[in-house]
């Protein structure tokens, strides 16, 4: 028998870390909870959950704090939720790593979908892949290693990226110099279309281009192409598995 996947719980209202406790738990899901950031940090400490579900606002360090502290070391995916439909919120979100976000108040079906759909996509290998064996991708010198989720830069120093980063880059990198639209890094990244008003890949890709380096005015690596997407330039390498 399978065992079930663990989903963290991170919400100062006691009444949504029950009900959506029991509802994922009702769909096979095994839950863990708590109520601020060191009960986070506890939880983490001891289990291994595969998702976060991490409420914005809360005493202490809000969601926002903890998200960015988390990606500092990991790539565990996040859900945050969101005590309004402020488009902000969702930039602050994304902009701190996490992979989806959901404005309260929500359906736990939605959640349920969500948190499917962002689990498929962390445990997805990409069908284009290169190669089956391929461990590492190498390009204007630097490396994303696919086993450990993370960039290397050319001084060998280890770059970090949420999950949300990790399958845009080597979306990028499966794809070099072939112009890509939003609907397009979308539908490869997260299995959906774009609505006029997402600026998700847009945010992701700022975030990326930082972590490059690059300057935002003129990055070399990742290109905007003027009223058709973003390219990555340059020659990418494939390192297969010892």
């Amino acid at each position: 028998m399978d065992t079930p996947t663990t989903i963290l719980i991170v919400d100062d209202d006691r009444d949504i870390r029950t009900l959506l406790a029991d509802y994922l738990e009702s769909n096979g899901y095994r839950t863990l909870v708590a109520a601020d950031g060191t009960g986070m940090w506890k939880a983490l400490d001891e289990a291994r959950p595969e998702l976060i579900v991490l409420d914005l606002n809360m005493p202490g360090d809000d969601g926002l704090t903890l998200c960015r502290k988390l990606r500092a070391t990991s790539t565990l995916p996040v859900i945050m939720l969101t005590a309004r439909n402020e488009p902000l919120d969702r930039i602050l979100g994304l902009e701190m790593g996490a992979d989806d976000y959901l404005p309260k108040p929500f359906e736990p079906r939605e959640l349920l979908a969500r948190i499917r759909s962002v689990l498929r996509r962390s445990h997805a290998m990409p069908s284009n892949t290169p190669s089956d064996n391929a461990q590492r991708m190498c390009f204007a010198g630097w490396t994303l290693d696919l086993t450990a989720r993370h960039l290397i830069n050319p001084d060998g120093l280890v770059i970090m990226l949420s999950g949300a980063e990790f399958r845009l880059l080597r979306v990028f990198l499966e794809h070099p110099n072939r112009v890509l639209n939003r609907d397009q890094l979308l539908n490869l990244t997260q299995g959906r279309d774009a609505d006029p008003f997402d600026r998700s890949i847009d945010i992701q890709i700022s975030r990326l281009r930082q972590k490059l380096g690059e300057d935002a005015r003129l990055p070399q690596i990742i290109k905007t192409v003027r009223n058709g997407g973003y390219v990555l330039a340059g020659q990418v390498t494939v390192e297969p598995s010892a």
